[in-house]
């Protein structure tokens, strides 16, 4: 039944044209392992088997493709994040969220609009090390680092 539901969740994925074919795989492969532990359950675990499921060329390490600035190029689904001593604060009606990545790696799973992103990941929070999601506001950066790096064939 589980692998029913991942089938249909990867059927789901909606196709993007203007999205890289590199990016595209990453993210139908990161929509297959929603809710599961991939490898050891490390955050980088996440990032390193969708790139190479994808084919994509990297150094096996923390240089997951082509450093990108946000400010210059747009944020795409595929991309991977990584976090570098962040504290992120995100205010609501009802009070205020708190985030703190110390070193985190993440993929984007989508784009809501300027600075708002979905990720997945794991080895945070209550999903422990199973891949989850998380909406981010980007603009909610107090301190710290976000890189930004488009996988590469």
């Amino acid at each position: 039944m589980q692998l029913l539901i991942s089938l249909f969740a990867a059927f789901l994925v909606m196709q993007d044209p203007a999205l890289p074919p590199l990016n595209q795989r990453i993210v139908d492969h990161v929509a297959t392992v929603q809710g599961k532990k991939v490898d050891r359950g490390e955050c980088w675990d996440l990032a390193a088997q969708a790139l190479n499921k994808a084919g994509a060329k990297w150094d096996g390490l923390y240089a997951f493709g082509r450093l990108i600035d946000p400010k210059q190029e747009a944020i795409l689904p595929g991309d991977i994040l990584q976090f570098k001593g962040v504290t992120m604060e995100h205010r609501t009606e009802g009070g205020m969220e708190q985030f703190s990545f110390m070193k985190h790696t993440a993929v984007v799973t989508a784009v809501h609009g300027p600075g708002e992103v979905t990720i997945a990941h794991q080895n945070f929070g209550p999903t422990g090390r199973k891949v989850s999601s998380l909406r981010l506001h980007l603009g909610d950066l107090v301190k710290g680092k976000l890189l930004f790096y488009r996988p590469e064939a």
